[in-house]
């Protein structure tokens, strides 16, 4: 069987069918165009994960980096904290003991003068110390030692050292009576 199509249907026709093929050509166009797309994606994926992986890397060595930096000032500082502590330590030590020095001169310069007052005849006074600090002041060695065995030092076993030599540390003697010469003013 035959059938007649006009001319105008046919061209109609014709126009469907390069439309037709014009749209599988679009089509297959866009799925090439969508292949590629998509290929460039996983490659930026790909890129983008490697460049996390080094920001990752470099944010590790950073941060071992400032750990220790921050352990070293810390270290730096607990070391200037220790020697603060010891300088306050022996500025108090040495404040304590010109404090005790000048207390000493005081009551030194207290007790010649009274023993001055007391003994215009006297050329020397016994100072009696414990364990290097002045103790008391009197006008002979008897004395001197009377006053020292009254507060407990032991009976007997008194030297006499010379004026002018070594003296043992104070530390190393629990009393001692050093003789000391009165100038007149």
């Amino acid at each position: 069987m035959y059938r007649i199509i006009r001319s105008s249907v046919y061209a109609e026709l014709l126009a469907d069918r390069a439309d037709l093929h014009q749209a599988h050509a679009d089509r297959d166009q866009a799925d090439a165009d969508r292949h590629q797309t998509m290929a460039e994606l996983h490659r930026a994926v790909e890129d983008l994960e490697q460049i996390q992986a080094d920001a990752a890397e470099e944010q590790r060595v950073l941060d071992d980096g400032l750990l220790a930096v921050i352990r070293q000032v810390t270290a730096e500082r607990d070391a200037a904290r220790t020697e603060r502590d010891a300088a306050r330590t022996e500025v108090e030590a040495a404040r304590a003991q010109v404090l005790l020095d000048a207390e000493d001169r005081v009551a030194l310069r207290a007790l010649l003068r009274t023993a001055r007052r007391q003994s215009a005849t006297a050329d020397r006074v016994y100072v009696l110390y414990r364990y290097g600090a002045l103790h008391s002041l009197h006008r002979s060695m008897e004395a001197a030692e009377q006053a020292a065995e009254a507060e407990g030092a032991p009976r007997g076993g008194w030297t006499a050292s010379r004026p002018g030599a070594a003296l043992p540390s104070a530390a190393e003697v629990n009393w001692r009576i050093q003789p000391l010469a009165l100038s007149t003013p």
